[in-house]
């Protein structure tokens, strides 16, 4: 039925994977310290992600990257006309990634690349105004891609790769504005839905037309998830007749897409220093509603608009040489929200945003060095509101000003063999 909107917690699934929505990216320390701009950076196995074409110009046999970030967000929200005001719960989330490379020829490497490119969560208050919308969600999710990068002639290189998706999600949120059982407690619905997956691919390119320069350009397709047989458990519903829906158990199916994004940007070398920049484009106009499929047949399908635009990231790093075994780097990005005015829901609480990063490596030995990074995101304050709540065949709106910053500090280690 329209009022449990259970599609949010589907929308989210995708929404934090990709530039716009809730997105934090943490895809590389080196890269992340350099306002996670790489796709035309050559440092280390970093670029199995970035632009895969890259792998084949590392020097070393093998390759490896990995490390962990912390993310740690904060959203308010206020109502200044109802005097209503909530904060998310402070949460850790930690994404990962393991990049690995080995060289073939002088022609021809591969390389595999798994990452999460989420693992926070969200947890609002459970009495607080929106709990209609979201009282708390948990997202897990691992991207594994196997590569080849080749070299077509000495300054041009091709790359890329199948990418398979695996991932699960829950979500609780109250049934509707009022409803609660006879002791009072308010009725809501958790949703879990384990084992989405699918595939989609990668290609990406690398071109360096003099020695300190390179251009690269880096495509991910659209990928389809789809939950099947994911379980919804209504809680404390009265027993009454009146009420929508029992205490129980059923089955829902959904879809939805995950944008396609074009990645293009250049780097360029000057005696210690690096500069690099990326622009990235998300085509977030495939998402004009999602549907949800509930099993039994007395339950409607739910209709939800989302009506998202297609959104940019403008990503700048610099990196300089301080010495023979410590680089510093800095950067900056900024990312455009996909989410236009009325479609503003706490699911994914965010608007445009900043990200001031830094960081450095340091080379304890020829063959290892710690990567460490930190970020800050200050998401613009936003007036907005959600306008497409269903509550007895009448659109609800829900709105006020949030206020959302995130801090991100990133370990990692790179190792050449």
């Amino acid at each position: 039925m329209k009022k449990l909107s259970l599609v949010a917690i589907l929308l989210l699934f995708a929404v934090t994977s990709y530039a716009g929505g809730y997105r934090v990216s943490t895809q590389g320390q080196r890269a992340l310290a350099m306002g996670h701009s790489g796709v035309a950076v050559v440092n280390s196995a970093e670029l199995a992600f970035f632009n895969p074409a890259g792998l084949v110009y590392l020097e070393n046999k093998i390759n490896i990257s990995a490390g962990m970030t912390g993310v740690i967000s904060n959203v308010k929200w206020q109502n200044e006309m109802t005097g209503g005001f909530a904060e998310t719960e402070s949460s850790l989330g930690t994404p990962f990634y393991l990049y690995a490379s080995y060289s073939v020829s002088e022609k021809l490497a591969l390389g595999l690349s798994v990452y999460t490119p989420y693992g926070s969560s969200v947890e609002w208050p459970t009495d607080w105004a929106g709990s209609h919308l979201i009282n708390n969600i948990d997202l897990q999710a691992v991207y594994i891609q196997p590569l080849i990068s080749y070299k077509i002639t000495d300054n041009l290189s091709v790359g890329g790769g199948p990418i398979f998706v695996t991932g699960s999600v829950n979500f609780n949120r109250s049934i509707n504005r009022t409803l609660t059982d006879e002791q009072g407690n308010r009725s809501n619905v958790e949703v879990d839905a384990s084992g989405v997956t699918n595939f989609g691919w990668s290609a990406s390119a690398m071109f360096s037309p003099i020695d300190s320069l390179r251009i690269g350009v880096n495509y991910r397709s659209e990928i389809i998830l789809k939950a099947e047989d994911g379980e919804a458990t209504f809680n404390n519903v009265p027993n009454s007749p009146l009420a929508p829906v029992s205490n129980g158990r059923v089955a829902f199916n959904a879809e939805l897409p995950m944008p396609a994004e074009l990645t293009i940007g250049a780097s360029y070398e000057f005696d210690k220093w690096l500069f690099a920049f990326d622009y990235n484009r998300t085509f977030w106009g495939v998402y004009e509603s999602l549907d949800i499929d509930f099993a039994p047949e007395n339950i409607p399908d739910s209709f939800n608009p989302r009506n998202y635009k297609d959104s940019s990231t403008y990503r700048f790093g610099v990196q300089y040489a301080a010495l023979d075994k410590l680089d510093l780097r800095l950067g900056y990005y900024f990312d455009e929200s996909p989410v236009q005015s009325g479609y503003f829901a706490p699911e994914t609480p965010r608007n445009d945003s900043h990200g001031f990063t830094g960081g450095f490596s340091y080379q304890i030995s020829s063959k290892v060095a710690i990567d460490a990074s930190f970020a800050y995101l200050r998401f613009e304050e936003v007036d907005e509101s959600y306008d497409h709540y269903q509550e007895n065949g009448q659109e609800v709106s829900f709105g006020g000003t949030y206020k959302s910053n995130a801090f991100l500090p990133g370990l990692g280690v790179t190792v050449k063999l």
